[in-house]
This record gives structure tokens, C-alpha cells and sequence, in this order.
């Protein structure tokens, strides 16, 4: 809550106590409506302010409840504003030089977090205690939880949230969902496992403990259709909780003829009884023997 972030305006040299949580978003909503109103301290401060909050995890762009994933549309504002704000600078790290407007993150020792060259977090974003970063970039606005393996050339884009003990594997790549600031952002609930090469955008959520073959690629319009029934079952927008899933196809017809168009396939669920780290294997080779002529069937429909 706010009470963990009491006294820390005073702290950054303000000089004043820092605006509450509906203070920063009245602000920012108004500067975001008028960009003019940026030239004045206050909406300036409660745009800085913003993104200090989330780069100490204080608050989030998006948050999971009841009915789902909900999106707190001014801190996206916020930090749009944000790059209005900055100015560009030369960062020097030699042998390496850096042009840009956003700083990268600080504090990596105190908050247990490890970073491996060239591993970049953006100021901005929010990585939990005992999370892994291998060479890879985490955009401002991100979430990343504890016991996460970001692995090597993977992306974690603005504001894309991702739970704990997810394992990202090498260049995985979760768009970035900046505008408009009510979008949904991409979301990798707790326990997933993200094979290599997978893409992820425009704010697709894949729900807790689900398996991502390599090189699926899902998109908002993409068909996830599930395979392991007697009938398919057609998803967007989102994968069930513990589904395993293989890149897939499926024909469509066109004016010049009928094609071959990407989905993905849902061929089985992870099981309670199975090991979440070595169940992605065991249920790919079982299922692919077994489900293989049934999804090439139901594919035909």
C-alpha cells in the first residue's frame, strides 16, 4: 500500500510530502489531456513521481482481480508523459556508449535481483527479488516476478507483465502494449514456461502454469484451438491455465486459392501429479504421437 512509500518525496529532494495515489492520478490524467500543463511543477512531479513508484514496485500498469486483468490507464499515461518529458543524453558504460531518454535501472544488489551482462532493465520497470536476467531487455512499465529466468535475448516489452517462476526462454519476445493507455498489456500469469523463439503480443494472456512450445506466435486475432477433445474449441486473445501448446495451421481459403494460415494448437493440459519444470518434454513427445492425426482432422473440417 501507500504507507510503504511515505516520506520518500522528501527524499528525492522535493522538500514536500509526496501527492497520495489519487493526487498523481487526478494530475496525470489532466496533463495527459493537455500536454501544456507539463510546463507546471505539479503535473510534472506527479509524472515523475509516477514512475518512481513503479520502479520501486509500488504500483502496477495492470493488476489481476475478479473479472480479470485490469488496466490502471493513468500510470500508462504517466509514462508516455515520461518520454515527453526526458531529454536525450549520452550515457557512457565503456567500452559502451548509449544515446536515450530513459535510464536503466539501479539498486540491483539491494533488491536481490541478478543481471548478467548484458542484461538491460530499464528504469521504470519492476523486477522481484530472486528473478534471473540473462542478456535480455526489460522495458520500462514491465512486471517481473520472483523465480523468473528472463534467458538470453529475450525481450520483456513496455509494460508486459509476467508472474513468478516463468521461465522465458532464449529470445522469446513479449510486445509492447503502450497505446492506446486503456489497451491490456501482455501478461504471463505464474509457473508458464515460454519455449524458444515465442512471440507474444497485443495483450494476450497466458494464464498460469500453461506451456508454450518453441516458435509459437500468438497475436490477438490468432486461433488457439484446442485439439484434445472429440471437438475443437477456439480461443483468442488468450491460452488456459495449464494448456501446452505447439505452433500449428490451418487452411483458408482465399480469392487466389486456399492457404495455409498460422494458429496454435492446445494438444493437452499439464497434470497437478506432473513436475512443472520437466513436464514441458514428457507432454510434447506424448501428445504429438498421440494427437497428431486427430488435430490434422479436425484441421481439414
Amino acid at each position: 500500500g501507500w504507507a510503504r512509500v511515505q516520506g520518500w518525496g522528501r527524499f528525492l529532494g522535493y522538500g514536500v510530502d509526496p501527492m497520495t495515489l489519487d493526487e498523481l492520478k487526478i494530475h496525470v490524467t489532466q496533463a495527459f489531456a493537455d500536454r501544456e500543463k507539463l510546463k507546471e511543477y505539479l503535473f510534472a512531479r506527479a509524472v515523475r513521481d509516477t514512475i518512481e513508484l513503479l520502479d520501486r514496485g509500488a504500483i502496477r500498469v495492470a493488476a489481476k482481480g475478479p473479472d480479470g486483468w485490469q488496466v490502471n490507464v493513468w500510470v500508462k499515461e504517466a509514462i508516455l508523459l515520461y518520454f515527453t518529458l526526458q531529454e536525450m543524453k549520452v550515457l557512457e558504460l565503456p567500452p559502451f556508449e548509449f544515446h536515450d531518454k530513459i535510464p536503466l535501472k539501479k539498486g540491483l544488489a539491494d533488491a536481490g535481483v541478478r543481471v548478467i551482462p548484458p542484461g538491460t532493465i530499464r528504469y521504470g520497470a519492476f523486477v522481484e527479488r530472486g528473478a534471473v536476467v540473462m542478456p535480455s531487455f526489460i522495458n520500462i512499465g514491465a512486471f517481473v516476478g520472483s523465480g523468473t529466468m528472463v534467458d538470453t535475448w529475450a525481450t520483456v516489452g513496455s509494460c508486459a507483465q509476467v508472474g513468478r517462476n516463468v521461465h522465458l526462454s532464449g529470445g522469446v519476445g513479449l510486445g509492447g502494449v503502450l497505446e492506446p493507455p486503456s489497451a491490456t498489456p501482455v501478461v504471463i500469469e505464474d509457473n508458464c514456461f515460454i519455449g524458444s523463439r515465442c512471440v507474444v503480443v497485443e495483450g494476450v494472456v497466458v494464464e498460469e502454469e500453461a506451456v508454450l512450445g518453441a516458435n509459437v506466435v500468438l497475436t490477438s486475432s490468432t486461433h488457439i484451438i484446442d485439439v484434445s477433445g472429440t471437438q475443437e474449441q477456439v480461443f483468442k486473445g488468450r491460452v488456459p491455465r495449464r494448456s501446452v501448446v505447439i505452433p500449428g495451421t490451418r487452411a483458408r481459403k482465399f480469392p487466389a486459392g486456399e492457404y495455409q494460415t498460422p494458429c496454435a494448437l492446445i494438444i493437452g493440459q499439464r497434470t497437478p501429479s506432473t513436475d512443472q519444470k520437466t513436464s514441458l518434454n514428457a507432454a510434447l513427445r506424448g501428445f504429438a504421437a498421440m494427437r497428431a492425426k486427430e488435430a490434422a482432422r479436425l484441421l481439414k473440417r
